[in-house]
């Protein structure tokens, strides 16, 4: 049997290395792999023996583009460990930190990664010739994102000044004040950002999606909350294993995670907004009707939207903060530590991000456990493209590929947190090009 072959040696707006195998027989596809092929980080491996402290530091090393969401995981959990209560400004500290993280991660997918495939541009460079403004706001946003995250955490990628307990150091009214002004600036960018989304032509793909995020009574969820999903889960966050499972796959070197029942799942903004709306602030919400796209919304394209929509609540968040900020007198809580487990999930740009740690008397990790955000999407990936690769059979090849490669994209997904390759290889009836 002849074989076809389509590889694509490079793809920028991914990050990290991976393959996807697509198997077509007879119009219906046979089988679908999103493989990643690189090298395991064993991250879990090197915190065991390591000090309660330091593990803000190093998880922030796991991923450059959302360092505060591992760092936040990781307090969250010894904090659970060691009966520590933050509360008062300290926690609206996190907060605000959690929304610089979100404005720059959200929009770099959105402008410079999603955007080229909505409007069928190869990259962010091409695209710029006949969309400069919308471009320029985008890196504008994304500044001001990266400078909250800079200003709470000492420099805008591995931030270095979260700690279990709070943060090593708290600023000033003075310090905040510049933020104010530029977040005033940006929230009409945010508002544009929203309904320039909603414009966007994205295929019609609805369908039957589990979607699972925090939800908490009071306030659109970052870093508390229970865990639930659209089809009833309500469970606090220390029974996220007993209701999701990892499991390797032989084409993989990540781990995938289903929930109970070998069921696919969906996490990330699209699922967040689904889930929470309610919750998101007035001007959020307003943009969002405002739209075109209806929500709850089962359409993973509509992806790009929900990150739109989160940018503008952090913006208009991130403002309410620092005007009624008030420095904490004490930035790090007191605590004594204590032998013990804890376990904690915190809202990724991308999703949930569970961490669970086991330390002893002295503060010392003795067992580790990290469930990324994208490892628990990669089988939803690929039971999209089951469903969306028969839609495409009678494109060209070149256009089905890119299709698939857009599909992917929806998820952000960060294999390794850094762009490297990823090959696509479709087999249509036994023949691989």
């Amino acid at each position: 049997m002849s074989e076809r072959r389509i590889k694509i040696d490079y793809l920028a707006r991914v990050e990290g290395e991976g393959a996807l195998d697509i198997k077509v027989s007879d119009g219906k596809v046979e089988d679908v792999k999103l493989a990643i092929f690189e090298p395991p980080r064993l991250f879990e491996a090197f915190l065991v023996d390591r000090s309660y402290d330091e593990l803000p530091d190093l998880t922030a090393r796991i991923c450059g583009i959302c360092p505060v969401a591992y760092q936040m995981s990781a307090v969250h959990a010894a904090e659970k460990a060691f009966g520590v209560k933050v509360g008062g400004s300290v926690r609206q500290l996190r907060r605000l930190f959690y929304c610089g993280e979100w404005i720059e991660s959200h929009t770099l997918h959105i402008y410079m990664l999603a955007a080229p495939d909505f409007l069928g541009y190869d990259s962010i460079i091409s695209m710029a010739k006949d969309f400069p403004e919308e471009v320029k706001r985008g890196l504008r946003l994304k500044r001001v994102g990266n400078e909250i995250v800079a200003t709470l955490g000492g420099r805008e990628i591995h931030p270095i000044s979260a700690c279990v307990g709070g943060f090593h150091k708290t600023p000033s009214q003075e310090a905040l004040a510049p933020l104010a002004e530029k977040l005033r600036q940006a929230k009409q960018d945010a508002w544009d950002t929203v309904l320039w989304a909603g414009s966007l032509d994205a295929p019609d793909f609805t369908r039957d999606i589990e979607f699972v995020a925090l939800s908490h009574p009071d306030e659109y969820p970052m870093n508390e909350g229970r865990l639930v999903s659209s089809r009833g889960l309500n469970v606090e966050q220390e029974e996220f294993e007993q209701y999701f499972q990892e499991y390797q796959v032989p084409h993989s070197n990540s781990l995938q995670s289903v929930a109970l029942g070998n069921r696919a799942y969906f996490v990330g903004p699209l699922a967040r907004v689904n889930l929470n709306f309610d919750r998101l602030s007035p001007v959020a919400q307003d943009a969002a009707h405002r739209s075109g796209v209806k929500f709850p919304n089962k359409n993973p394209f509509a992806s790009i939207v929900g990150r739109a929509i989160e940018v503008l609540h952090c913006v208009d968040e991130a403002l309410s903060i620092i005007e009624s900020y008030k420095p904490p007198k004490k930035s790090i809580a007191d605590f004594k530590l204590r032998a013990g487990i804890g376990a904690a999930i915190t809202e990724a740009p991308r999703g949930i991000l569970y961490h669970r740690y086991r330390f002893d008397d002295q503060g010392l990790i003795r067992e580790a456990k990290i469930v990324p955000p994208t490892a628990q999407n990669q089988r939803q990936i690929e039971e999209d493209l089951r469903e969306f690769v028969p839609t495409l059979l009678h494109l060209p090849q070149d256009e089905m590929t890119r299709r698939c490669e857009w599909e992917v994209r929806n998820y952000d997904p960060c294999i390794s947190c850094s762009t490297h390759t990823l090959k696509v290889r479709i087999n249509r009836d036994g023949e691989a090009r």
